[in-house]
């Protein structure tokens, strides 16, 4: 499963193992996420792709401004990602 620019992920290792981030960009071998919360988007955490799965290709306004380059805040990211962790959490428990 390639992860790609605007993916969420799921971090497998680290402190903040499962937690949700959004990818901001990725380089040889690792991604660069942010959660606006723990990581913000001025200062985004660098990590192994072998850490990380993805979990999702989100059709959001914020993974859309990810993409194409535009300004998005650390609120939205926090919004966005809460928003999809409940909805992840609620689909897993069978409900």
């Amino acid at each position: 499963m390639e992860i790609s620019k605007s993916d969420i992920i799921i971090s497998l290792a680290g402190r903040d193992k499962g937690k949700f981030f959004y990818v901001i960009d990725v380089e040889e071998g690792y991604v660069l996420l942010a959660d606006g919360r723990g990581r913000k988007l001025e200062n985004p955490k660098r990590k192994k792709l072998k850490h990380v799965r993805r979990v999702s290709r989100t059709e959001s306004r914020v993974a859309d401004k990810i993409l194409r380059g535009d300004k998005v805040l650390n609120s939205e990211l926090r919004r966005d990602l809460a928003a999809f962790g409940q909805q992840f959490m609620s689909q897993n428990q069978g409900g």
